[in-house]
């Protein structure tokens, strides 16, 4: 019986440094690996927090800008107070409960794409 594994998002950048602002220093990511086929090239790299693994790029046709993706989180309450004591200038989510019975925290990162982090009631 085939048996699904976990799914790395690929989501498009366009600046380094804001992309490092956000995910590493904001959000709290650890940079896994970088990859350019040469000086000159764009940069795709994978960013990892626990158990969740992005990946960025900066390549024309990797990922599309706005999209949204959903992390599950256990302890959803703690990361919201990480998040806020940071006092990131550029974003400071709210912690919503919604009527589908689960506490969420959503960020938008510099190049418009959503990731909301939940945690089922």
């Amino acid at each position: 019986m085939p048996k699904l594994g976990t799914v790395t998002p690929i989501l498009r950048m366009f600046d380094i440094a804001k992309a490092r602002e956000f995910y590493l220093d904001f959000l709290g990511f650890e940079v896994r690996f970088e990859h350019r086929f040469d000086d000159n090239a764009p940069l795709y790299m994978g960013i990892a927090r626990d158990g969740c693994e992005l990946h960025l790029s900066e390549h024309h046709g990797d990922g599309s800008p706005g999209a949204h993706i959903r992390v599950a989180v256990a302890g959803i309450v703690d990361l919201h107070r990480e998040f806020i004591a940071k006092k990131y200038r550029f974003n400071r989510p709210g912690l919503e409960t919604t009527p589908w019975q689960t506490k969420e925290v959503t960020v938008i990162d510099p190049f418009g794409n959503h990731l909301t982090f939940f945690e089922s009631d």
